[in-house]
């Protein structure tokens, strides 16, 4: 543990002269006296023998208070009304509260100082509330000032508490900042729907956000000097999603901004919030507030990482996590529920002369008549048909859900030839169709052609049809990308003219090309798929701009920033060039903000449709948005046990050796059976539908298949070093970056072996062993790749056909068994 030489001293007079100062190994901290009070007037971090002083010191403190609730207010000017699920999110954004216009502002320096202990207390008197704020730095952490505020009322009303204004940022110094789950940017946006609904920018006003999609409750900026400045509220301070036997995520108790009220970049938090849970108070009522800064000479982040690991402890959630069912049986009871025609609603329709196949969708589709048909994750599908060698998939699913990817490309002569026709089929109408209007994307014919398409290929290299439509649509995403890299984001089915224009394509539209060059070998492809990537890095990446593939939100960003790190890496690995895997990077560490850190998981004992829980069972920690910010879906529903992203985390931490990826992978895949169907084994989509299963969407049970399997196999290259190793394919659509496999053997400790899962093969009574195997048929081998997902040491016996083998692996380890196949 670093220790922590400090000093809080003060040198007290009747002139304006006299100072208070904390001081550190990390931080020196100095406040004058003059006539407006105490106000800091240096403020310096330590940069290796270098103090590096900030230029505009402040020491400003703000209060909010008003006598009467906020009024409301409403513009209906955006969205389009068919987004009903976020025209109510959009009505509160846009509330004086949010907009930071609510109350009066009070601003002040305090009038009075004085020393206790190691501490510098603060205090100020005015008509509506006495202030007392006390100061130290934390023993522990020498970057780190702790701050206690106290609030006792002089009269009644609402009251919120700010964290006062430590420094502040000139716009021209910005060189990144942001509130995780909401904005990360390089500069200030002016257009307000830009910055405030697609997260494109900081906002240029003193907006106040809501920490239910605060993936981490920090607000950061840093500066060109590489000064970081953060502000992390007390665990404890923001809502408990479930606080005791349902849900409470839309509590509001903690406002986190990047503005003060006076709109100077400062991180900003605010306790309680004005007319909100905590801030009506009646006259001697008090409140406190307890936050600390944080202050270093480093990148952003490395200061969040510092907020996530030491302040909310997120490797807590490993630590008293505890699992009931393993990822493998997982998968080996979803394969029984997929193959049942009547669990998984499969449906077959005649289209065109041919049979087509999908499951039953039963949410909202433009033009539907609760008829519509998908397929998810057709990688997951052939992987588990070929691993598996399954008659009842290989015959009566996968020929029909190929006819579907033949019948969903259009082929109709014009401007829409060779892209996709529309992710979801009508029967009734016999068409196909997009979820949120007639309209077509260039990344749905990355997405339902050439990811698809291009997954299949792996496996039957030789279906000239297919290989067909993969190339008509490489050729029209090819001929739909402007000069400079960039697509639209989408074209009106009807007129051909672009729709959405006020945004642009910030996804992973060029991983397409990429697909179409690793099938078809044409390097037209790939200088297509630089040229999109470089467009992309340089208009996403850098910036910290994104746009998401969901259509109901209006494409507000969402795990397509995670698709585009594994699109990245995928581009460097065949083209060598290191500046996409520094964008990989860079994209991965600004997704590792969309995954919840708080609250700290506890045993608490709470209460769930009945069924008593402890606390970490249900715990966000760990879990991905669908998509965040202030119009998506974790706003009400939390955030989704699709944990797609696992598999690529892993990866990163293989190349960075970054262990928060490492645990963000492993908080979101195990110790979550609180959220799995004890009948079917599949996980609930939203974490506030707990273990209701898959509900009206069964083929998210594909998804959970693609992503267990993607991380399983990630571990296991990771914790082998390389000796344990499978080829990827490709990404799948649309709900993160998880990867195929199963169409090409891999290596097993240098034998050449081709993986293989059957029910049976190995019986084991811990839910703690996960296992894939691995055949080579030639030499009679078979390989049992064991890994034990615990922080404890495993021991334990497994079962292979007649005999009983004792098992001991360490920790989160790998223990590969080798038996002879007859």
């Amino acid at each position: 543990m670093m220790r922590c030489l400090f000093f809080a001293g003060m040198l007290m007079g009747a002139s304006a002269s006299a100072q208070v100062s904390l001081k550190s190994n990390a931080l020196q901290l100095q406040w004058t006296k003059n006539t407006e009070g105490w106000k800091i007037n240096q403020l310096s971090v330590k940069n290796k023998n270098t103090w590096v002083a900030l230029p505009a010191p402040s020491g400003e403190y703000t209060l909010l208070y008003t006598e009467k609730l906020p009024d409301s207010t409403f513009n209906n000017s955006f969205p389009e009304q068919q987004y009903h699920y976020i025209i109510p999110l959009w009505k509160a954004l846009i509330q004086p509260v949010p907009m930071n216009t609510a109350g009066q502002a009070v601003h002040f320096y305090p009038s009075d100082a004085a020393r206790s202990g190691n501490s510098i207390v603060f205090n100020n008197h005015s008509r509506q509330a006495d202030i007392t704020a006390a100061w130290y730095i934390d023993p522990q952490y020498p970057s780190d000032i702790r701050v206690k505020i106290t609030l006792t009322a002089k009269q009644t009303g609402y009251f919120s508490l700010a964290t006062p204004t430590v420094a502040t940022i000139m716009e021209k110094e910005l060189a990144w900042a942001g509130i995780p789950g909401y904005f990360q940017s390089n500069a200030l946006e002016h257009d307000f729907i830009k910055a405030n609904v697609y997260m494109q920018g900081i906002p240029d006003k003193p907006v106040i956000v809501r920490e239910r999609t605060a993936a981490t409750l920090s607000p950061f900026i840093s500066a060109k000097n590489n000064v970081t400045l953060a502000v992390i509220p007390d665990p404890g301070t923001g809502r408990d999603p479930w606080e005791k036997d349902t849900k409470t995520q839309s509590t509001w108790q903690l406002g986190l901004s990047l503005m003060n009220r006076k709109a100077l970049l400062t991180p900003t938090a605010y306790h309680p919030v004005l007319g909100e849970k905590g801030s009506l108070m009646q006259k001697g009522d008090t409140v406190s507030f307890s936050f600390r800064y944080t202050i270093q000479y480093a990148d952003w982040y490395t200061v969040y990482k510092h907020a996530v690991n030491d302040v909310y402890r997120f490797a807590d959630f490993l630590a008293l996590k505890k699992t009931s069912q393993s990822l493998t049986s997982r998968i080996l009871s979803m394969h029984k529920y997929l193959v049942d025609a009547k669990t998984s609603l499969w449906r077959t329709e005649g289209y065109k002369g041919l049979t087509i196949g999908a499951q039953a969708y039963l949410g909202g589709v433009y033009g539907s008549e609760k008829d519509a048909m998908k397929n998810s994750d057709y990688g997951a599908m052939w992987m588990l048909a070929n691993i598996t060698n399954d008659p009842a998939l290989k015959k009566d699913r996968l020929p029909y859900a190929r006819n579907f990817k033949l019948q969903q490309q259009d082929l109709n002569a014009g401007f829409f030839y060779g892209a996709a026709a529309g992710q979801y089929y009508l029967s009734k109408s016999k068409r196909f169709t997009e979820e949120w209007g007639p309209y077509i994307e260039p990344i749905g014919t990355t997405y339902y052609i050439l990811m698809d398409a291009g997954n299949v290929l792996l496996f039957q290299p030789k279906d000239t049809a297919l290989k067909h439509t993969l190339q008509l649509a490489a050729d029209k995403l090819l001929g739909w990308m402007n000069s400079n890299g960039q697509w639209q984001v989408a074209y009106d089915h009807a007129t051909q003219a672009p729709m959405f224009k006020e945004v642009e394509d910030l996804r992973p539209t060029f991983y397409g090309l990429l697909i179409a060059y690793k099938i078809l070998r044409n390097k037209k492809y790939l200088d297509a798929a630089k040229k999109g990537a470089d467009w992309y890095i340089k208009n996403a990446v850098e910036k910290g701009h994104f746009l998401g593939v969901c259509g109901d939100t209006r494409f507000v960003p969402d795990f397509a920033t995670a698709q585009s790190a594994q699109a990245l890496l995928e581009l460097y690995d065949v083209t060598k060039e290191k500046q996409y895997l520094q964008a990989a990077i860079q994209t991965a560490r600004l997704y590792t903000t969309s995954i919840y850190t708080h609250p700290i998981p506890t045993t608490q004992e709470k209460i769930v449709n009945g069924v008593k829980r402890q606390d970490w069972e249900i715990s966000q920690a760990g879990l991905s948005f669908e998509h965040g910010g202030t119009l998506g879906s974790a706003n009400h529903r939390g955030p989704i046990l699709l944990a797609s992203h696992a598999g690529m985390f892993v990866r990163m931490f293989a190349i960075t050796r970054d262990s928060l990826f490492l645990q963000m992978a492993r908080a979101a895949a195990l110790g979550r059976d609180a959220f799995v169907d004890k009948e079917t084994s599949v996980a609930s989509y939203y974490w506030d539908v707990m273990n209701k299963g898959a509900g009206p969407y069964p083929h998210h049970a594909w998804w959970q298949i693609g992503w267990i399997t993607d991380y399983l196999l990630a571990e296991a290259e990771m914790r082998s070093g390389g000796q344990v190793k499978f080829p990827r394919g490709f990404i799948t659509p649309k709900v993160g970056p998880h990867q195929s496999y199963g169409f090409a053997p891999g290596k097993v400790n240098g034998v050449t072996a081709e993986l293989l899962l059957e029910d049976g093969l190995l019986k084991t009574t811990s839910p703690y062993l996960d296992y894939y195997c691995a055949i080579n048929r030639q030499q009679k081998k078979l390989f049992f790749i064991l890994l034990n997902n615990d922080d404890e040491q495993l021991e334990t016996t497994i079962q292979i056909k007649d005999a009983t083998t004792p098992v001991k692996i360490p920790p989160y380890g790998i223990k590969v068994l080798e038996t002879k196949h007859e």
